[in-house]
């Protein structure tokens, strides 16, 4: 399967990069072909430029500041998310990407004015995340990226895609066993990806 692996970390020595790290190396292991894109590390620009914004409906060729990005998406059979949740969301540079690259005609067409999912390359999607606070506390708050997982992206996908949601809650009070535990639910789930 062709899997594009996002990361979004900016700090390489960070649990989230030895979950990236472990990720990558088990999809690769397990024979998976994979397109491993760290957004700090290719300096992605998570801005949308006033351009982008303008042209945001109009079809997009391989001059646009995406399509780079646009063709490694529509390459992949399967998607795998490595990020922290900051602020109960996204980092920017991952929030920056869905909206400089799920654009009209890649992820959604306006059909008569409402949007039809059509990403339906992608078959399979696995978030690996973690929160500096409890599973409580992002239940409190409606836990938005869990929800932006499990039914955004979702429903942006092939109908019936398999979607898994890996998080470690609770960093700012983790130990050594919590980090273990949590790198062995994410190699074992990489295994059976």
């Amino acid at each position: 399967m062709n899997i594009l692996v996002l990361h979004a970390h900016p700090v390489e020595t960070s649990f989230n990069a030895g979950l990236h790290r472990t990720i990558v190396k088990r999809l690769t292991a397990a024979g998976h072909a994979i397109d491993d894109c760290d957004l700090y590390a290719e300096d992605f620009d998570p801005r949308l430029s006033r351009q982008e914004r303008l042209d945001y409906h109009n079809p997009r060729g391989s001059a646009d500041p995406a399509a780079p990005y646009v063709d490694r998406l529509l390459r992949a059979d399967a998607l795998v998310l490595s990020y922290p949740v900051w602020n109960y969301g996204f980092p920017a540079i991952l929030k920056g990407f869905f909206d400089r690259v799920f654009l009209p005609g890649v992820s959604f067409k306006l059909i008569e004015g409402k949007a039809q999912p059509s990403l339906h390359n992608i078959r399979k999607i696995a978030a690996v995340t973690t929160y500096g606070g409890s599973r409580f506390r992002a239940m409190l708050m409606g836990d938005p990226p869990r929800k932006l997982i499990k039914r955004v992206l979702r429903a942006t996908v092939k109908p019936g895609a398999s979607v898994s949601y890996l998080a470690h809650y609770s960093m700012n009070i983790s130990t050594d066993e919590t980090r273990k535990a949590s790198l062995a639910r994410v190699a074992a789930n990489m295994d059976r990806f």
